[in-house]
């Protein structure tokens, strides 16, 4: 009898004696997730009230960024949506940092594996945020150049240079986050190639008339400079 005793007490004294060792470390990733939720809202406070000083959603409104987000379906505060994803950054931070109290091998590693992954695609939102600035910058500086010579696409040329470069920095981007980089390479290589092969097709079919006017024009004033000089030397 006591055997038979024995037989079901000894797991149950395994799990006591292993809960036991386990508690502590789930008492202090309970502790760590409630500190780190109310460091993460005060965050939110603190940075909503900074962008609210510094006017980001004027300056949102005159970058295109609030265009963007309505764009996207997204129909808040400018500041609201930073203020938020600082919140949700910080508390998935808190939350592996709570995950790796626990000393489970198999969690401690998942850990790791994002902490080294973290400055990739915080880089990564660096390049896209950067990046979108300068396309915008760029295709607004081609588009008043075009229109101050008298272009007649000058919004169109201005557009593809910016989606020209929107490509570029999404390729980046996604390089950067090891997203499949053999194929972003070749999706980007048949782009770029697909843009200058399209047009080279318009210009040469498009661009003959236009072509050959300035050709003339250069053989004329040419013909003209060089009958001016005879008619010095004569």
């Amino acid at each position: 009898m006591s055997d038979f005793l024995n037989l079901i007490l000894e797991p149950l004294q395994d799990v006591f004696h292993k809960f036991k060792d386990f508690a502590p470390n789930f008492l202090a990733m309970l502790v760590i997730l409630l500190i780190g939720a109310l460091f993460a809202w005060l965050l939110q406070v603190l940075v909503l009230k900074l962008l609210d000083t510094l006017q980001f959603d004027s300056w949102s409104d005159r970058k295109g960024f609030t265009r963007l987000m309505r764009k996207g379906d997204m129909w808040g505060k400018p500041t609201l949506l930073v203020s938020a994803v600082v919140f949700w950054c910080t508390l998935i931070v808190v939350l592996m940092t709570a995950l790796s109290a626990l000393k489970i091998n198999a969690i401690d590693q998942l850990v790791t594996q994002f902490f080294v992954y973290l400055p990739r695609a915080f880089s990564s939102v660096l390049i896209l945020a950067v990046g979108y600035v300068f396309s915008g910058f760029i295709s607004r500086a081609v588009l008043i150049a075009a229109v101050n010579s008298g272009y007649h696409y000058a919004k169109l040329l201005a557009e593809a240079i910016r989606i020209l470069l929107t490509t570029l920095i999404l390729a980046m981007v996604m390089e950067q986050l090891q997203i499949a980089p053999g194929i972003v390479l070749a999706a980007f290589s048949i782009i770029c190639g697909g843009i200058v092969l399209a047009l080279s097709i318009s210009f040469g079919v498009g661009g003959i008339d236009a072509a050959r006017r300035m050709i003339e024009r250069q053989t004329a004033a040419e013909e003209k400079e060089k009958t001016g000089e005879d008619i010095e030397h004569i």
